[in-house]
């Protein structure tokens, strides 16, 4: 397994560098693509990624657009596997070694955050994602997924680059449900970390409220009718 970090970023500049630090102390290799953050960042970003590579996207495409170019990048590096964390320091950076070791010992799958929260988690998030938890039961057939919106996972580059070359994936924060459904869909094992998830004071979100629930509205459509090919055999 020869495994890369790639952080999706958007003017996260003052929690990036903890990121950064909290990767390179595992010796991970990482790879930063700024999603069109614009001229303002670029000095800071070049400062703060001299241990990792910087790829600076033209425009700001969203978190799935960074990640698939992400992807791709390190699939061209000889990369196996990519493990995907976000720039704005919500995860809990102590359970990397977690997902690194469940890597190891499953190459093959998918190793997921199963995020746990706390009562600072805001309430129309833990709302949102029963939602979705509800569709991607009904998307499988199965419980499957834990959970389909948090975004510390470690892909295998293979399986999810196949998924790429041949099917539609949302660009933006659909992304994250959108391919894990697709890669449960192929038979990629689903392996579940439990990790803590903690919201700051102050914290930046780029979750636009009523474009971004659309999105996943459209998303779960999406996989929804998908799911109905599948069932009459018209569908891998």
């Amino acid at each position: 397994m020869k495994l890369v970090a790639l952080i999706p970023h958007y003017r996260h500049i003052a929690t990036l560098p903890t990121v950064i630090a909290a990767l390179r102390a595992h010796d991970l290799p990482i790879m930063v693509i700024d999603d069109g953050s614009g001229e303002t960042y670029q000095s800071d970003l070049k400062e703060i990624c001299c241990e990792a590579q910087l790829f600076r996207l033209p425009e700001n495409g969203g978190k799935g657009h960074a990640m698939k170019y992400g992807f791709r990048q390190a699939a061209a590096q000889g990369y196996t596997h990519a493990l995907q964390i976000d720039a704005d320091a919500q995860h809990t950076l102590h359970d990397i070694p977690k997902l690194i070791a469940a890597a190891q010992a499953t190459p093959h799958a998918a190793i997921c955050g199963r995020p746990i929260y706390g009562d600072d988690a805001p309430k129309a998030r833990l709302y949102g994602r029963k939602i979705t938890d509800f569709w991607n039961i009904i998307h499988t057939h199965s419980c499957q997924i834990k959970d389909g919106m948090c975004g510390f996972r470690i892909y295998p580059l293979e399986n999810t680059l196949n998924i790429l070359d041949s099917e539609y994936i949302g660009e933006r924060m659909d992304f994250d449900n959108e391919i894990l459904v697709h890669l449960y869909w192929r038979g990629v094992p689903l392996v579940w970390v439990d990790t803590p998830v903690r919201y700051q004071d102050g914290g930046i979100s780029h979750f636009r409220a009523w474009q971004d629930n659309v999105l996943i509205s459209k998303m779960h459509s999406r996989l929804f009718f998908r799911m109905l090919r599948r069932c009459v055999g018209l569908g891998k």
